[in-house]
């Protein structure tokens, strides 16, 4: 039997989870959109993503590694421009998966997009304070101007 406490306490972030989860997404955003406006986007993006990984652009779904390279083949240089970024950690694992909410420009059109980030169980362990490691479990990206 569970006891109240327990369920509490696992699910329960501490301010510096929360911090700590906000410095892994500012790390993660700017690496992630710096990689996709890169010359080697196409062998560098995949790397974000695993094979079970999910991506939903504009409403065409893709999966995987190999669905990501595909769509980034084909598309022209990008140049993004984040205008923020909000950061919602998810309780129950440590460290916490993060739903990460980016808004902005790639030129010349506005768009949202959403990340759930997993913990990368086969990156090496961290250390306390120190940024986890994550990979793009899905990803959601929509024009909306």
């Amino acid at each position: 039997m569970t006891t109240g406490l327990s369920v509490v306490s696992a699910t329960t972030l501490t301010p510096s989870d929360i911090e700590i989860a906000t410095r892994a997404a500012d790390h993660f955003t700017r690496l992630y959109y710096t990689t996709y406006d890169s010359d080697t986007r196409v062998v560098d993006l995949p790397q974000f993503y695993r094979p079970t990984s999910t991506l939903t652009w504009n409403g065409e779904p893709v999966t995987g590694v190999d669905g990501v390279k595909n769509l980034v083949e084909n598309m022209p240089p990008t140049k993004h421009e984040m205008h923020s970024f909000d950061c919602h950690p998810i309780p129950g694992s440590q460290p916490p998966s993060l739903l990460v909410v980016v808004s902005g420009n790639v030129h010349p059109r506005v768009f949202s997009q959403s990340f759930m980030l997993l913990p990368d169980s086969t990156a090496p362990t961290t250390k306390p304070g120190e940024v986890a490691k994550y990979y793009i479990g899905a990803d959601t990206l929509r024009f909306v101007g």
